[in-house]
This record gives C-alpha cells, structure tokens and sequence, in this order.
C-alpha cells in the first residue's frame, strides 16, 4: 500500500498522469480535461463519431489513423475547416467520422488509461452529471483525473479549470471521499454560481481568448448540457446516452 494510492477511499483525485499510475486499482477512471480534450470528445461522440485518444503528437500518429482508417485531428492552430482540439471545430463534424485526437494531457491519460482494467470516461462540465451516473453505475471504485496543463519544459501545471471540471463530476459521486476529493468538489462549488466568468478568467481560458478560441471556452463552461458519456471502448471513445 502506497500512501499516495487513496486506496481506503472509494471516490479519489488525483493530478495527470501520476495520478492515473499512482492510485489504486479502481473500477472507473474519468479523465477531465475541460478546456480541451474531453470537452472535444464529448462535443465529437455526441455527433456520432468515434474518437480514438493518442499519445504522441509526432509521425507515429499519422500510422496510428491510417491503421485505423481515421482521420488524424490537425493542431488547434490549424486552416479553417479542419478538425481539431478546438471543441467548435467539431460541432459540425458528420457521423460515421473516425478521428485521432493526439494531445499530451487528455488524450495522454487516456491512451494510459487503457492498461489497468478500469472503464474510462471523459468527463467534462458538459456532462458531469451523465458522468456520474454512469461511473455510479459501474462500480464503487471511482477515480477521477483532473489532467492539468504543461509548462514550457513540459512538466504538469495543475489547471483550475480542470479541478473545478473534476469536482463538478465528483460532488455527484457516492462513497467515502479523499481529501483530495473533496477539495475539488470545493472547488466546484465555489465555482459554480459563475461558471463562465472562472473559465475565461483562469490563465488557460485567458490563454485560449488572446489565440482567438473565445467560442471553445464559452463551449466547455457550459454546465450538464449533455447526457453524452464518451466510453472508451477498444482504444476509441463512443457515445454512451445515460
């Protein structure tokens, strides 16, 4: 037994990817990253396309589409029309689509994810209450991953945004709490009655206005606008309606 596993608490939190490596075998997983990839994701399967999460932003992504004959997602910075990290680049993405989303917080806990036995979610905002449920519904043993941001050396820089995200789902939860869950769920609940304003004034939603990306972080500020739970199923995200 570690003592950074939570393994005495039934809902736990923990950041990035230490997080995902460091807690307890746990039925459910939910990866959280608000003002990128799980809102994405849950924008994207809500519209019938099938997501498939990637580690590596590099040359191995391109053969990682081709082998599943996927479209591989540009940068956020892309020409107009292509789809993207950016959650608006995917609202009017046609069904059937089969996508990589290459990113190195969200998708980079998902793609980790896969190997410990957990069901994985993408949890959101959006959807923190079909989220929830569906975690409720699948086991006791529920962690939850605020996935952060990096700094310019790469190294995790813990992201308000997704702490608010990550306690938004887990306030909902049943179980015994960890400290470090309940302080999300502090988090959200300070957060709550002025959603929008924390995001955009957050140094991420700051971050992502001054690059023109106003429309993503109005998207992923929205709260439980969706009973879509993006389900990590045979390496690819799909929709669940709960």
């Amino acid at each position: 037994m570690s003592c950074f596993d939570q393994e005495q608490y039934d809902i736990r939190c923990e950041w990035g990817l230490p997080g995902v490596e460091q807690i307890a075998s746990s039925d459910v997983i939910v990866i959280v990253d608000v003002l990128s990839f799980s809102t994405s994701v849950e924008v994207a399967v809500g519209r019938g396309v099938t997501v498939f999460p990637y580690r590596w932003k590099d040359d191995t992504a391109k053969a990682y589409a081709q082998q599943r004959s996927a479209e591989l997602a540009g940068s956020r910075n892309n020409e107009s029309g292509k789809y993207s990290l950016a959650p608006s680049s995917l609202i009017r993405a046609h069904r059937g689509l089969r996508l990589v989303l290459p990113s190195p917080n969200g998708s980079a806990l998902s793609f980790e994810a896969m190997s410990h036995g957990a069901v994985v979610f993408a949890g959101s905002l959006r959807n923190a209450t079909a989220v929830a449920s569906e975690a409720q519904a699948v086991g006791q043993r529920i962690t939850v991953i605020p996935a952060g941001e990096r700094w310019p050396d790469g190294s995790l820089r813990p992201a308000i945004e997704d702490l608010i995200g990550a306690g938004a789902i887990i306030k909902q939860l049943k179980g015994t709490r960890s400290p470090e869950s309940s302080v999300a769920v502090a988090a959200f609940e300070e957060a709550a009655a002025q959603l929008q304003n924390r995001l955009f004034s957050c140094s991420s939603g700051r971050e992502l206005i001054a690059r023109g990306f106003v429309d993503d972080v109005e998207i992923a500020a929205e709260l439980n606008v969706s009973r879509v739970v993006p389900k990590l199923v045979d390496q690819a995200f799909v929709a669940e309606l709960r």
